[in-house]
């Protein structure tokens, strides 16, 4: 009885070591590399940002995953406009996109962008003469692209098959207006009617407990107010919450699509977007404790039925936003669009545009005496405008040019 006992107690050992952890030192290896200098800044399309997308590849690889990019590759591939004028290029990016299939009709769409500003000459920097420092990125986003890594590896090594499939993207683009994600949105490997929601992770690598975890696309499904807050209770999580589906980054081109979205996100800080975003000011501890509690809230999707999406009307919480301007508009600009003006790819329920009467495919050529030539011209136009303001906006819709008044 003693024997049997002993083995039994043995085989538990066994599988309980066996089963999957995420570990800080693991976290710390991949954003090690990712936010080296040898990378150079993972700038869109260069070389460092190739060789940040082909490590992906190699550990999605290893993990297991099955290639769901193009032509039985990881890659999706995309052209990308980078640069401020008069230095304007044009390169080739590439999503990474791997796939978990557990023969399920429903699948979780786990996203986090790979690559950054290079050596700050494709815009967004926020150092003064920028052009030539490299950006290493570790929070931005080499901490969201290390926590895919290992929620990728989590899922595909715990010996358990999940009622979701998983498909993991690394996005490439977000910083140049989330043009991997809405390129993916838009050409998709698998059917989106299967997605039940979409978990991005963008700069989670700087949690403090004081501070806590901003959450995201609160608002896009009445499923998260029922479910987080007592997980996040249970994990002692510190919590603020965004309602919106549009933000500043890659899960918008999929709330875009109707679909329910979550965005991790621990907070801006002096280093973001400046060559100091350095590997040793990652909270290693602290991403394992954002990734634990997405694991917890994946499992409550799976004892769920499917999310309800809600189409998210003002944003009481847009205060976590992280926008310097004093109005917005409530739009999302086609960054690719280079026919002249700002062509629109989706309005924010309840705000100025759509107050205003702005659709999406709109193109705005003129707000007030402001020309809106492109994208650049727009935001100095933003600038320009007060709270409670009235200007006129000049739009073209399809061959139609009309006047419309925006109230900021």
């Amino acid at each position: 009885m003693k024997k049997i006992l002993f083995i039994f107690l043995l085989s538990q050992t066994i599988v309980f070591a066996q089963k999957p952890v995420i570990k800080a030192n693991n976290i710390k290896k991949h954003i090690e590399y990712l936010a080296s200098n040898k990378l150079e800044g993972r700038g869109t399309g260069t070389e460092g940002g190739k060789k940040a997308a082909a490590y992906i590849v190699k550990q999605f690889r290893k993990i297991g995953l099955k290639p769901y990019g193009d032509k039985g590759t990881f890659l999706q591939e995309f052209p990308a406009k980078k640069g401020l004028p008069p230095n304007i290029s044009y390169v080739q990016a590439a999503n990474v996109v791997g796939f978990l299939d557990n023969g399920s009709d429903k699948t979780l769409v786990i996203g986090a962008h790979y690559d950054h500003l290079g050596k700050g000459d494709q815009g967004s920097s926020l150092e003064t003469n920028s052009v030539g420092s490299i950006h290493n990125g570790a929070d931005d986003n080499a901490s969201g692209t290390a926590g895919l890594i290992e929620l990728a590896k989590y899922y595909a090594k715990n010996k358990i098959t999940e009622k979701h499939n998983f498909l993991f993207i690394g996005f490439s683009g977000e910083e140049l207006g989330l043009i991997g994600s809405k390129y993916y949105a838009d050409n998709a490997t698998i059917d989106l009617k299967s997605v039940n929601c979409m978990l991005n992770i963008d700069m989670i690598g700087r949690y403090r407990d004081d501070k806590g975890l901003t959450i995201g696309g609160w608002g896009t499904s009445s499923f998260w107010g029922k479910s987080i807050p007592q997980l996040a209770t249970n994990q002692s999580v510190k919590y603020n919450v965004d309602s919106a589906g549009i933000g500043p980054s890659d899960h918008t081109s999929f709330y875009l699509k109707n679909l329910p979205v979550l965005f991790f996100f621990t907070g801006a800080h002096q280093e973001y977007h400046k060559p100091s975003d350095d590997a040793n000011l990652i909270n290693y501890e602290g991403e394992v404790k954002v990734l634990a509690l997405a694991t917890s809230i994946i499992i409550k999707i799976e004892e769920s039925p499917k999310l309800d999406f809600i189409q998210v009307a003002n944003n009481p919480h847009a205060g976590n936003a992280r926008s310097s301007f004093k109005v917005t508009m409530g739009i999302i600009p086609d960054y690719a669009y280079d026919k002249g003006g700002v062509r629109i790819d989706g309005v924010t329920k309840g705000r100025p545009a759509e107050k205003a009467g702005l659709q999406t495919g709109d193109v705005i050529m003129k707000l007030g005496e402001n020309a809106t030539t492109d994208v650049q011209e727009y935001m100095k136009a933003l600038g320009k405008f007060e709270k409670g303001q009235t200007v006129d906006a000049e739009v073209k819709r399809g061959a139609e040019k009309m006047i419309l008044k925006i109230t900021f």
